[in-house]
């Protein structure tokens, strides 16, 4: 069984290997032991915190394989992005351009830098390794965040966002920064996310050009890229869009991917998400899926399996699922259904 759980100290190993992998582009994750082990110490004491309104928290969790205590992914909420220091994006705009003498009336499409998004909630850093890539480990991963947002709803922003990652080819190169970092920044892709990966945003505001860039004027591989993700990252859009996460026109300054948002409230994992009591016994393979938290803090626990729910408010659930969410009889859960699959057509 995989279960979600916050990080921990000990982790530490795993997480630099999820790093490893997740290759140039995954800017959260940069391959920096210092900025790793900040990162898990930031997310301890963001758990640990007594809050009433959200700030710079950052929670970062695991998803660990039960059966052999491997870590196998990981994902992590930002609470309010760009309080210490900006969080760019582009927006895609229109502008016209026009001259009733000559006859011509032209709209062109601009790219202009902005913060838009300062105090939003971000959830990000998602990230599943290839071994896992199947049935509903993905739908884990990234849903678990949504059962913890909406326990703890006061420590969040009413908007939500998330940073998709941008096209890039074979070799990690991103066709809109070539054009972009070729023109204004003299320093290839991967030094610049690892340089925004280390927290350093000053070059950003130094070297990024202050006024629209006209999409036009772009070379044809930087302008087909603009709001593309990668071929990794389709999946996960996928998800989120379900969720009901929309791009309205903001993407990333580096990649051009998009950036997507969503109301908190208006999250459907969220909206059909129910409050259960749980009850222990038996309880049959073929039931229906089931997204189940503990609704703990610090020892919050997530996971996906089949329970079955009863009437009054109580839902039946297996003694090896109880210990793995660190539930007793009559502790309340929050689950929300998975789309309707069952377990026969996924390996949990």
């Amino acid at each position: 069984m995989l279960v979600i759980r916050p990080i921990e100290p000990e982790d530490y190993p795993a997480l630099y290997t999820i790093a490893e992998e997740s290759g140039v582009g995954f800017t959260s994750l940069p391959l920096n032991e210092e900025i790793l082990q900040d990162k898990i110490a930031t997310s301890k004491e963001s758990f640990a915190k007594n809050i009433t309104q959200p700030g710079e928290e950052n929670y970062l969790f695991v998803l660990e394989d039960q059966a052999t205590g491997e870590i196998v992914g990981t994902t992590a909420i930002v609470a309010s992005v760009g309080m210490s220091s900006p969080f760019y994006h582009y927006h895609r705009s229109v502008v016209v351009h026009a001259s009733q003498e000559l006859g011509v009336h032209n709209k062109m499409e601009v790219l202009i830098l902005c913060n838009h998004y300062t105090g939003c909630t971000e959830i990000c850093t998602l990230f599943l390794r290839e071994p896992y890539r199947s049935g509903t480990n993905g739908r884990l991963l990234s849903k678990s965040r949504f059962l913890f947002l909406a326990d703890f709803p006061e420590r969040f922003s009413n908007k939500v966002i998330a940073e998709m990652r941008g096209y890039s080819d074979e070799n990690g190169q991103s066709p809109f920064w070539g054009w972009l970092g070729e023109n204004f920044f003299k320093i290839d892709f991967a030094r610049a996310d690892y340089l925004v990966g280390m927290g350093n945003k000053v070059f950003i505001a130094e070297l990024m050009p202050k006024y629209p860039l006209y999409v036009n004027l772009l070379s044809k591989q930087a302008r087909d890229a603009i709001s593309q993700v990668h071929p990794k990252t389709k999946p996960a859009l996928r998800l989120l869009e379900k969720e009901g996460f929309k791009h309205v026109g903001y993407i990333d300054i580096f990649d051009g991917g998009p950036t997507v948002e969503a109301e908190l409230t208006e999250l459907n994992s969220i909206r059909n998400s129910r409050l259960k009591v749980a009850r222990i016994g038996d309880v049959a393979e073929d039931e229906e899926l089931y997204l189940i938290s503990n609704r703990g803090l610090e020892n919050y626990r997530c996971t996906i399996a089949p329970v079955k729910v009863l009437e009054h408010d109580r839902v039946l659930l297996s003694q090896q699922l109880a210990d793995a969410l660190q539930i007793s009889e009559g502790d309340s859960v929050r689950i929300v259904a998975v789309d309707g699959y069952y377990r026969e057509r996924y390996r949990l």
